[in-house]
C-alpha cells in the first residue's frame, strides 16, 4: 500500500505529512479570517473558536482522517425520541458537509465532519471548517431552546 501524498494542488505545496500540511492550513486560515490559531499538538489536536462553538481540529493520521468536532449540547433527559428526530431531519439539508452524532459516552450531541486526509487542498480544509463553525454556532444555541435550557 502506497503513502499518501499530501498536497495542496491549487498551489503545488508538496508537504512532507498531514500534520505540517495541516499546520499550514492552520495558519493560513488564522491569516485569511484575522484570527489567532493555535498550532496542532503533540496529538494532532487544535480547537478555534466561532462565536459560541468550539471546532476542534483532530489529525489522526494513523487513520488517515481529518475530523472536526464541535460539542453541541447535552442529550435532553426526556422527549429523545423526537429531539433524534429533528437532529436527522436537520442532518438531510441543514448541515451541509457536517453531521450531528451521538457520543455515547459522553451522552453529548456533537456536529462533525471528517475527510481523507490524502489530496486535501487548503480550500476543502477551510469550506469543512467554516461549515462546521457556523452551523455549530447557529445550531447550539437553537437546540438548547428546543430542549429548553
Amino acid at each position: 500500500m502506497s503513502q499518501p501524498t499530501y498536497e495542496d494542488r491549487p498551489s503545488g505545496r508538496v508537504y512532507r505529512d498531514a500534520l505540517e500540511m495541516v499546520n499550514d492550513y492552520l495558519r493560513r486560515y488564522g491569516a485569511a479570517h484575522e484570527t489567532p490559531v493555535d498550532p496542532l499538538d503533540e496529538d494532532g489536536y487544535t480547537e478555534l473558536t466561532r462565536g459560541s462553538a468550539q471546532v476542534g481540529v483532530n489529525v489522526l493520521e494513523a487513520h488517515g482522517v481529518l475530523l472536526l468536532l464541535s460539542r453541541v449540547l447535552d442529550v435532553p433527559r426526556e422527549d429523545r425520541e423526537a429531539f433524534y428526530r429533528r437532529l436527522l431531519e436537520l442532518n438531510f439539508l441543514v448541515t451541509s458537509d457536517a453531521a450531528f452524532a451521538i457520543d455515547r459516552d459522553r451522552d453529548a450531541v456533537y456536529l462533525r465532519a471528517h475527510r481523507r486526509l490524502g489530496g486535501l487542498d487548503y480550500e476543502e480544509f477551510e469550506d469543512l471548517l467554516r461549515t462546521v463553525a457556523a452551523v455549530a454556532d447557529e445550531w447550539d444555541d437553537r437546540l438548547a431552546e428546543l430542549v429548553g435550557r
